[in-house]
């Protein structure tokens, strides 16, 4: 805000943060000591007690987690490894490094569900591997896999990475083990940054806008890969912290895996407007000599997403549509509700269109099914589970349940039960019921105490009245805790925090609570969000970073997006009676925006400049950038050639200064 530390330190709030939030990073080498036996380690955290201690005893004992088949296929086709992976930024700072979770080499330990320590030693194998004659995969070096089709004339990239710097890395190793080619075309299959951000470490940029190189991807691709998190996006940020366990040591007391991957890599981030869109199923285009026939699969798992066959290795590339997990149909960093019945009506078009084909899946995350029966297997359970969780959500919910009471009734016939490949370990049973009644019936469970609720707070200072005080409420608490009962401990515990925030011994129980459900999770991210919130409680929030490199992401987030995020940043109750009309000319672009404030609302048209206007901004889109990424001040304005202002300039500083700063390290755990 100009009125607090200048107009451009509100800008980068609206767009840096949102350029990464959608799948999140850590901040810090988080590697810490860890001893096994110490009752807290360096971070806090305890020990796992005997309830822990027995129900993922349970678990191991499971004749299920006796099943190691999905090792061997997880390492077949191994080409090349590079053991001691260490990627590293243009200062040194850690984008990726396999020894983060080298103690995963081990018997699963009290402190981790073992169904989650299996999955997460799954991810963690990396290397280069053929999938079959021609096709490749780097696994292990992102979140997502980049795969490589090694055709006639050039080679076809699949899914770029998440940086630049993981993208280079795994390039490099293709090279070395299959030697330089040229590469004729990049397939971006969907939306989100992990699966095009290192696009820039695979080829020059320039290549692709030349044409020299094709890119290709789902209609409104480029919208939606900026735009999901650009409004939201320091909500989304603040939220994939606690997803992706940002702040957490990688240890078997904190974060272990995703669940879809281990972690997103942080770096640069790239991106590029596409050569070639798939906008229908049955589309077909050869590049490099290799033949593709495309699926478009919009509003799955992506907004704009789309698998592709490829008939000359009989292999199918699944996106993101289907993995080694059961995904989310709402995810927990915060983001619109994905359409299950899309999803698996989707997942049935493939099989319909490719099943009989298909002698190999591979996808975006995870390791590849091989064998007709077995692919059409996997695309069987994978559709149904989406179909499933949807219809019995629904079927439930007009039996009378509201989305707490589905959560806790739903469950899956043995046959999806135990599938590995559509366990938990990403998207929840749980959490995805409540998803699908949010899609059809909105955050309104029907009860009318609900309608008009108390604020947490007030609500939370109630209850510990009503119920004796704090130390009462805090030795229900801890009773439940010494029974097990976490849930309800947590619960109990969570009013007393947001009763009496200062309260170091409701912070601590709390804290331990959330630990002990955080040990029993089978999901990645509910591991990450039980964990982080135990140690925010202990910590405090640490500051983020909202500056990180974006590459050139924010070349191309259209000036629309800009002013459609600062509309939200108005603080109402200061700019009820201010009326103004501003024009912002961006000479280089040929752009003219017209901002009208009323009522508490701002409002922006790209038309001609409006004659009457109070003031008119003549800027360029360049000197704009400059002010996002906090390169250029107030002192700039004032004196650059590229900003320039005619009119009442009171009445422009005026508006600056009703831009509210957001707070990326808001308070979650806390009030």
């Amino acid at each position: 805000m100009y009125n607090k530390t200048g107009w451009s330190h509100a800008l980068p709030m609206i767009v840096l943060t949102a350029s990464l939030g959608a799948c999140g990073a850590p901040t810090r080498e988080n590697v810490a000591e860890y001893d096994a036996e110490a009752a807290v380690d360096a971070s806090g955290f305890r020990a796992a007690t005997p309830a822990t201690q027995a129900y993922n005893g349970e678990v191991l004992a499971s004749p299920l987690m006796q099943d190691d088949a999905d090792f061997e296929l997880a390492m077949r086709g191994l080409v090349s490894r590079e053991d001691s992976l260490d990627i590293r930024g243009a200062e040194g700072e850690i984008v990726w490094r396999a020894a983060d979770y080298a103690f995963l080499d081990s018997e699963p330990p009290a402190t981790v569900n073992p169904s989650l320590w299996r999955q997460s030693q799954l991810n963690a194998i990396h290397g280069l591997f053929e999938v079959t004659e021609g096709v490749y995969q780097v696994r292990g070096y992102d979140l997502s896999n980049m795969s490589v089709i090694d055709g006639p004339d050039g080679r076809i990239i699949i899914d770029p990475l998440t940086s630049v710097e993981t993208a280079r890395a795994a390039m490099q190793l293709v090279n070395e083990a299959l030697g330089e080619r040229p590469i004729a075309s990049i397939i971006l299959t969907h939306s989100h940054i992990d699966h095009f951000g290192g696009l820039a470490g695979v080829v020059e940029l320039e290549q692709i806008a030349s044409g020299e190189v094709s890119l290709i991807a789902p209609a409104h691709f480029l919208t939606e890969a900026v735009s999901e998190n650009v409004i939201a996006g320091v909500v989304m940020g603040r939220r994939s912290g606690y997803m992706y366990g940002m702040p957490l040591p990688r240890t078997p007391r904190g974060h272990v895996g995703s669940g879809l991957g281990q972690h997103p890599a942080i770096g640069t981030h790239t991106i590029a407007a596409p050569t070639h869109i798939i906008h229908q199923s049955g589309q077909a285009l050869e590049f490099g000599g290799v033949r593709m026939e495309f699926q478009y699969a919009p509003h799955t798992e992506a907004p704009a997403e789309l698998t592709v066959f490829f008939p000359d290795y009989q292999a199918w590339c699944g996106a993101e549509i289907v993995s080694r997990t059961m995904h989310n149909l709402y995810t927990l960093r915060g983001a619109q509700v994905r359409d299950a019945l899309a999803w698996s009506a989707a997942i049935d078009d493939a099989l319909m269109r490719f099943g009989d084909r298909t002698e190999v899946i591979f996808n975006s995350h995870h390791w590849p099914v091989w064998g007709n029966a077995e692919a059409r297997d996997y695309l069987a359970g994978q559709r149904d589970i989406y179909k499933y969780i949807h219809d019995q959500t629904l079927r439930l919910a007009a039996s009378g349940l509201r989305p707490d009471e589905i959560a806790e009734a739903i469950t899956l016939p043995t046959a999806l039960e135990n599938n590995f490949a559509i366990r938990g370990y990403y998207g929840t049973l749980r959490h995805n019921s409540r998803a699908v009644y949010q899609r059809y019936f909105g955050w309104y469970d029907g009860v009318p105490a609900h309608l008009n609720a108390l604020p947490r707070v007030e609500a939370a200072e109630r209850y510990i009245a009503a119920m004796g005080g704090l130390d009462a409420v805090l030795e229900t608490a801890g009773n439940a805790f010494e029974a097990g009962e976490y849930r309800w401990a947590a619960e109990l515990a969570q009013h007393a925090v947001f009763a009496e925030p200062a309260s170091a011994t409701a912070r601590e129980l709390l804290a331990r609570s959330y630990e002990q459900l955080g040990y029993q999770a089978e999901s990645g991210p509910w591991r990450d969000v039980y964990l982080t919130g135990a140690y925010e409680l202990r910590h405090g929030v640490e500051a983020r970073d909202v500056t990180r490199a974006a590459g050139n992401i924010l070349e191309t987030i259209p000036l629309d997006m800009f002013f459609t995020a600062m509309a939200t940043r108005l603080d109402a109750g200061e700019a009820g009676e201010f009326e103004a009309v501003l024009n912002f000319i961006f000479e280089d672009t040929g752009q003219t925006f017209v901002i009208e404030i009323s009522n508490g609302v701002m409002r922006h048209y790209e038309r001609a400049a409006a004659d009457d206007a109070d003031a008119t901004v003549n800027l360029t889109r360049a000197f704009w950038l400059r002010l996002i990424q906090q390169e250029a001040g107030l002192m700039d304005m004032i004196t650059s050639s590229d900003f320039a202002v005619t009119g009442d300039r009171g009445r422009l500083l005026r508006f600056f200064s009703l831009l509210e700063q957001p707070v990326p390290s808001f308070d979650i755990v806390t009030p």
